[in-house]
This record gives C-alpha cells, structure tokens and sequence, in this order.
C-alpha cells in the first residue's frame, strides 16, 4: 500500500476512504477503538474525526484531551506523509503541545492542511544538506458547531531513511 497514492483516490472515492480506515485501524491498533475516521479534505489537507463515544469521553463528559492529541498527531503525521514518501523518509514525533480552548461536548475533527510548497521549503530542500530536519505542523480542532476546541504543535523529525543508523 502506498500511502500518498491511497490517500490521494479517497479525496474522491467512499469505498477507498472506507478501506483506507480500516486498513489504518489494523496497521494502527492503539488507535483502532477511538474509532478515528480519517478524510482527505478535496483542497488538500487531512481531517481527522473524532466520534463523541463513551471511550473517548472524560469524567465530566467531554472528549478527553488525550484522545484529541492522539487525533492530532494521526493527522499531523498523516498530513506530512501526504506529501513525504514513508518509503523515502522516516518519521519521529519530536514532541506534541496542545493547547486546549474549549470543552468538547460533540463529535469534533481535527484538521491540519500543510502545503506542498511548505513541505518543500521546510523539509524537502533542507534535507538536500542536512541529515535530518525538524518540522513543525499545526493541527486545528473544532467540534460540530465549529467551536475551537484545541490547537495542537507538532514537531516531527524528518531524515530519509539511507541515513538511519539503527536496524530496522
């Protein structure tokens, strides 16, 4: 499965989408009883949905904050290999920060839309010189009725994988 190709058709396939999830809820088990959806929005850019399930709710009945930094990172990381071949290039979570705004009650989505220029500039030239690179990706949540829940940063290491060092 390449994933830049799959997440390209299920911009405009339901079935690809469908099987996409479900391929990403078995090569991504801590993520699978969340019950994340994933959608690569039409602009470019991925969402990522959170359902309001009794899982993903906290004691005083919101979302919990981990399940939107799980949310964040899916679609942050899933946003970058858009562009990035994980063939080519690996991929470490440096460090995640949310900073939460308002409590979710209703099903939310979280929504990080880098551009290829961005990539490019950032990333991509960069590791011409460098081994490895940090990028940093902002991810943006926002419930049903589009109030904002939460910002997330996250930074991820790039290096391409010629110039990883451990086995893998």
């Amino acid at each position: 499965m390449h994933l830049p190709t799959l997440l390209r058709k299920a911009r405009t396939s339901a079935f690809t989408r469908w099987w996409m999830n479900m391929a990403l809820d078995h090569m991504i088990p801590f993520n699978a009883p969340h019950g994340f959806r994933v959608r690569p929005l039409v602009e470019g850019g991925i969402r990522v949905h959170i359902p309001y399930w009794r899982v993903n709710r906290n004691h005083i009945k919101g979302i919990h904050a981990c399940a939107m930094a799980t949310a964040a990172e899916m679609c942050s990381g899933l946003s970058l290999l858009e562009q990035l071949d994980p063939k080519q290039y690996r991929l470490i979570m440096r460090s995640l920060h949310m900073a939460y705004h308002y409590q979710a009650k209703q099903p939310a989505h979280a929504t990080c839309v880098p551009t290829l220029e961005e990539i490019q500039a950032k990333a991509i030239d960069p590791l011409r010189t460098q081994e490895a690179i940090d990028f940093n990706s902002t991810v943006e949540l926002h419930d049903r009725s589009g109030n904002h829940l939460a910002t997330g940063t996250v930074t991820w290491q790039v290096k391409e994988w010629s110039k990883v060092r451990t086995k893998v």
